[in-house]
């Protein structure tokens, strides 16, 4: 399975359900905020692969509590879950 851009679309919904984002082919241009913005997650078609994996939920929680983009550590890593 291969990773994709899902970005979020829920609004005010549950961040950790896959039923809330959708795939994008363009590049975001989000950084950090207090909502999250894009996601990158395994996933075929139109959505993430259900459920979204334990570490991606736990980006997804941190990131809204930091507000920061995930994983922050180690600087240069790839990442995961960005804010808006």
């Amino acid at each position: 399975m291969n990773r994709s851009w899902y970005a979020y679309m829920g609004m005010g919904g549950d961040p950790t359900l896959c039923s809330s984002y959708v795939k994008i082919t363009l590049k975001h241009n989000c950084i950090c905020g207090e909502n999250i913005c894009a996601i990158y997650a395994t996933g075929e078609d139109f959505r993430p692969v259900e459920p979204l994996s334990a570490n991606m939920q736990q980006y997804i929680k941190k990131a809204l509590a930091t507000g920061r983009i995930q994983p922050e550590k180690p600087f240069g890593s790839k990442k995961f879950v960005y804010l808006r």
